[in-house]
């Protein structure tokens, strides 16, 4: 009997020792494959957090459609204000009526779409969902954002373009009315355009795009990181140099003054800047390569597993509390049956 109780007793102490050694090993297994899939990007695909992250941001998507439908509304239903213009006013608004240069459809594939395929690049490359969704809506907010209040300032605004005199009178016989206002006689849609010259539209959209597309980079390779790598500032001023050249167009073209490319640029280059911070931390940090979203589920992922490898070293400790309560118990009963064969042998010695 007391053979078979130490056998019992040493397999169930090899039993729990292996038992907590299997939760340690499985621990810390789960530890390394969480760490690894820290490290990589890879773990945040549309396909696992797509629709997570398009979730959350729903109201986003849908304010970005209201913002859509306001400009539709502002470019084609609203009137701009129809200033007074005078004769004398004319010497500055007699310049030949010309295409554009660069026009709408252009500006509207290098500001969005070439930045959009910049990003789909770097979500390939990178595989992290947070990154590609935050730069998509940033752009959009950008660029919505810039044109409500672009034409909401035309609009009220109204002010005539260069070629407004050719807009007016396309025959080139200039009519005036007895306050010395000018009454038009040309196409009514060619006159309407004619007041909407403060500020440039054509830049202000460039800007808020390629500006956007121009922190983005700056973030991504790390332009500020104080190492000195003045040919990264090549990348990064790409971008605006396009845009500037886009301003530019829009002053050749005698379809804006200066003052309204100067005010188009700054209005979208600061909408694009609000817009990026809103998503991505500064380009002057360190975490400047990814979007705030992503490091917050880092930091909840990192809680995550301390508290599962917590929880783990709690049960290998009670393990070992039990094991040390099981030794303790079981010494007296060991002892005693030792004591009572011992005795037992006396007896049956004696009686022989």
């Amino acid at each position: 009997m007391s053979s078979l109780f130490r056998r019992r007793f040493k397999f169930l102490t090899w039993f729990e020792k292996l038992k907590g050694m299997f939760h340690s090993q499985n621990a810390s297994h789960a530890l390394e494959e969480e760490l690894l899939s820290l490290q990589k990007l890879g773990a945040h695909t549309l396909r696992s957090h797509g629709f997570r992250v398009a979730r959350t941001h729903m109201h986003d998507w849908i304010i970005l459609l209201l913002l859509g439908g306001i400009v539709i509304v502002l470019y084609a239903v609203i009137h701009p204000f129809y200033r007074f213009v005078g004769r004398d006013m004319m010497t500055d608004l007699k310049y030949p009526l010309k295409d554009n240069t660069v026009p709408v459809w252009a500006v509207l594939v290098v500001a969005i779409l070439l930045p959009v395929l910049i990003f789909v690049f770097i979500y390939y490359r990178r595989r992290d969902v947070y990154d590609l969704h935050h730069g998509v809506l940033g752009l959009f907010y950008s660029i919505l954002i810039t044109a409500v209040l672009t034409d909401a300032i035309k609009n009220a605004v109204g002010r005539p373009r260069p070629d407004f005199f050719w807009r007016c009178f396309p025959d080139g016989k200039d009519v005036y009315d007895h306050l010395g206002n000018v009454v038009c006689h040309g196409v009514a849609s060619v006159i309407k355009e004619g007041h909407k010259s403060f500020p440039s539209g054509h830049t202000s959209l460039a800007f808020a795009g390629l500006g956007f597309l121009s922190l983005y980079l700056s973030g991504k390779i790390k332009v500020f990181d104080r190492k000195g790598h003045v040919a990264k500032l090549c990348i990064v001023i790409l971008p605006i140099f396009v845009a500037c050249l886009v301003g530019i167009s829009r002053v050749d073209d005698y379809w804006h003054h200066w003052q309204d490319v100067f005010a188009g640029g700054i209005l979208g280059l600061a909408v694009a800047t609000f817009c990026y911070l809103q998503f991505f931390p500064s380009p002057y940090s360190d975490d400047g390569w990814g979007p705030y979203e992503y490091f917050r589920m880092l930091e909840e992922r990192c809680t995550e597993q301390a508290n599962t490898v917590n929880s783990l070293n709690v049960q290998a400790m009670e393990v070992q509390v039990v094991q040390q309560q099981n030794e303790r118990s079981n010494h007296g009963p060991i002892g005693l049956s030792e004591a009572h064969e011992h005795c037992l042998d006396e007896m049956e010695s004696g009686r022989r």
